[in-house]
Order: C-alpha cells, then structure tokens, then sequence
C-alpha cells in the first residue's frame, strides 16, 4: 500500500517536471519578427536581451511588469533573446526559472550583423535593446539603453 502511493507520488513529481518545463522559447527570424510586428491596431514593445548581459537581467522584470499593467490595452512585450541558436535550451531554462510571462523568443540569424541592421541600422550591436513599433502612427523607434518601469510605461503612453 505504502509503495503504491510512494509510485503514485514519484509520478505526480515527473508529470509536475515536464509541465514545469514548458516554457515555449522559439526561434524567431528578422522576416518572422516584421510580420509579427506589423498588426496596426497594437503597439509593440521588443526587447533585445542575452542571459550573460547583467543589464538585460537586470532591467526584464521592467517589461514583465509593463506586459501584466498592459493585459488588457493593444500593448504586446516581446522578448528576444541574442544568445547563440546552441544555447535555446539554456534560454528556456532561464524563462522558466524567472517565470517570464512575456512572449520569448531566441533570434533566429545566420549573420548578426544582418539581423542588427535589420532592426536598426543605428544599432551597435550592444544590449540591452529596445523597438517600439506602432504602425498605425507610423512610429518605430528603436532605443539602444536599459528602462526603468516607469521610462517603457511612458514611452507606450506616449506611443499609443
């Protein structure tokens, strides 16, 4: 009897692990973001980030907390990982263990510097980054710089 809850509980945990690990991290490319990104009726808020920038870290709880103050307005965080293809699974693990809520994605780039210049041909490649898009305003700006809170809910305010 005692060994049958013992199996039951062991299951229960496996079940609970791979539920756990479910965080979606997928790859994103320069033509799949502009796509995405193109909808008029919503302002987008893509963040450019890598888990060995201590900044980018640093400043993600920032647009978590825009995404949840957002829910209900035409505003979408999205969150994109620069960490090399090899390391998706890296980055999943760190979705899933700082709970982000926001869309993640890693970026999906043969070349960098294409994928850079795609997003901003001022960019310098540093993180962390920012593009905020509203196409119905015809407003894309992209913001090499960390934000507080306050800064990203302003520039959305300021932006829809």
């Amino acid at each position: 009897m005692q060994l049958r809850f013992i199996l039951v509980g062991l299951f229960t945990l496996c079940l609970s692990g791979v539920f756990a690990q479910s965080k979606t991290v997928n790859l994103l490319s320069l033509q799949q973001l502009e796509k995405r990104v193109s909808n008029p009726d919503t302002v987008y808020v893509v963040n450019f980030w890598a888990t060995w920038c201590g900044p980018c870290v640093k400043e993600l709880p920032n647009f978590e907390q825009l995404q949840a103050t957002c829910k209900n307005k035409p505003v979408k965080v999205l969150l994109i990982s620069m960490d090399f293809k090899s390391k998706l699974n890296e980055v999943k693990t760190f979705a899933k263990t700082r709970k982000l809520a926001c869309d993640v994605f890693l970026a999906d780039k043969t070349n960098d510097q294409v994928f850079i210049d795609g997003i901003d041909k001022n960019w310098s490649g540093a993180l962390p980054g920012t593009l905020v898009v509203n196409t119905k305003k015809h407003f894309r700006k992209f913001y090499e710089q960390e934000f507080t809170y306050t800064e990203l809910n302003k520039l959305v305010q300021t932006n829809q």
